[in-house]
């Protein structure tokens, strides 16, 4: 099972910011098990959210040249308040560095004003023909359908927003 945990992109400043957000509905299957009668968000998809949006920076940034982009690392995890269903997780993240095969970032996750977690994250880069040469048709398929999950979040749109300033 796969969470897509970024509804939207709202901005990006390519090869150093970017901001999504996910919007939390009581119809998120993992709601039934954690804490039913006090449906939250658990941490670590708080966590994975920001994983999720530092990896569209490091793909903009790398032009799509990797077919998976995952946490290694995660450092400095301070969980300080709950996502509720009816709220919006907002996640910003800088980036540290970005090079072919690795990244880093520092971010932090908003509900409204209020901080509910941050973290500093290592993303490790990588196609799967690097394990196999016979894996590089798997590698065009997963860049095509993210490609076109870029296109779904919005990725575009703040990418043009950002070019011409507004």
């Amino acid at each position: 099972m796969k969470f897509l945990l970024v509804d939207r992109i709202e901005s990006i400043e390519p090869g150093r910011r970017i901001v999504t957000t996910k919007a939390l509905t009581l119809a998120e299957e993992y709601l039934a098990d954690h804490f039913p009668a006090f449906p939250v968000m658990p941490g670590v998809l708080m966590l994975e959210a920001m994983v999720q949006s530092a990896a569209w920076l490091v793909r903009i940034e790398q032009d799509f040249a990797n077919s998976v982009v995952v946490l290694s690392s995660a450092r400095n995890v301070r969980y300080a308040n709950f996502v509720q269903p009816g709220r919006k997780l907002r996640c910003e993240l800088d980036a540290v560095s970005i090079d072919a095969d690795s990244a880093k970032f520092k971010g932090t996750g908003w509900v409204d004003d209020n901080q509910a977690v941050s973290a500093t994250l290592e993303l490790k880069c990588f196609n799967l023909a690097q394990h196999g040469e016979y894996l590089s048709d798997a590698d065009e398929s997963i860049i095509s359908d993210l490609k076109k999950q870029f296109e779904l979040v919005g990725g575009p749109a703040a990418l043009a927003s950002q070019a011409t300033g507004t």
